[in-house]
């Protein structure tokens, strides 16, 4: 199993539009941060989580050549809205793509990206998908994959746990993505015990109305006890090098085409 830290910044992205901060003008290109998404990858197939609005520049970044699936967390903008990209990686794998997403997640997708469920003129070309509801708990290539809520302020998103079960002289590794998070309920908490690496949102030093600040993250990192923790959904407050000096001997800021392999 591999994870592929594809974008790791905020809504606004890093840099930011019109910001003169020392952080957007860095030349540090892990202060280079496209909107949150990870590739999953495990038995030559990869899950997409989200579709970042830079899809195709990700996708480019790190030669990503295959879509298998792709897992919704929700569907604010910065999560969803390269999905019509997913149509090259239809041509990529040669068929339909299988999308995942709880029933509101999957009834915003049918309106927003209306054009794709609906017959069209012929030439463009557009997205072929196969819309499922996600169930709690699922295998798909090799995984075992849970879904479970967090809180993101008053909206309930998704975030997932993966397993990979032990292969002949080589142990089972476990990885969670939990991004857009300011509370964690407990019965979401006891999913996350025992894991290989924790990928947390974490946008500012100080709290958010909808995110973990970092010190709130650095603390359900502690009770929780993952053996690698990165935060990722980071805003320009943060400078990779300066706040990685801070950090926890096994935490870290995520950065854009970070790779994480479990053997």
């Amino acid at each position: 199993m591999e994870i592929l830290i594809l974008g790791s910044g905020t809504s606004h992205g890093v840099p930011m539009i019109g910001c003169e901060c020392a952080v957007c003008r860095s030349d540090n290109p892990k202060n280079k941060r496209f909107r949150p998404s990870i590739l999953v990858r495990n038995a030559e197939h990869s899950i997409l989580v989200d579709t970042a609005p830079e899809l195709r520049l990700q996708a480019l970044a790190n030669d990503v050549r295959r879509v298998d699936a792709v897992l919704f967390t929700h569907t604010h903008a910065d999560h969803i809205f390269g999905m019509d990209d997913l149509r090259r990686f239809n041509d990529l794998v040669g068929g339909e793509i299988p999308i995942y997403g709880d029933p509101q997640t999957l009834d915003d997708i049918r309106r927003i990206f209306r054009y794709v469920f609906i017959e069209t003129q012929a030439g463009g070309g557009k997205p072929r998908l196969i819309l499922h509801t996600i169930p709690p708990a699922f295998d798909l290539f090799g995984l075992h994959i849970q879904a479970f809520y967090v809180m993101h302020g008053r909206l309930p998103v998704l975030s997932f746990r993966f397993d990979r079960p032990a292969i002949a002289d080589t142990p089972a590794r476990s990885a969670a993505y939990v991004t857009d998070v300011n509370l964690i309920p407990p019965d979401s908490m006891a999913k996350l015990q025992d894991l290989d690496l924790l990928i947390l949102d974490a946008v500012r030093f100080e709290p958010h109305s909808t995110h973990f600040g970092l010190y709130q993250a650095l603390d359900v990192i502690a009770e929780l006890r993952p053996r690698q923790a990165l935060l990722t959904h980071i805003s320009h407050h943060f400078d990779h090098d300066a706040v990685n000096a801070q950090l926890p001997s096994n935490v870290a800021l995520a950065y854009d085409g970070q790779r994480i392999a479990f053997f």
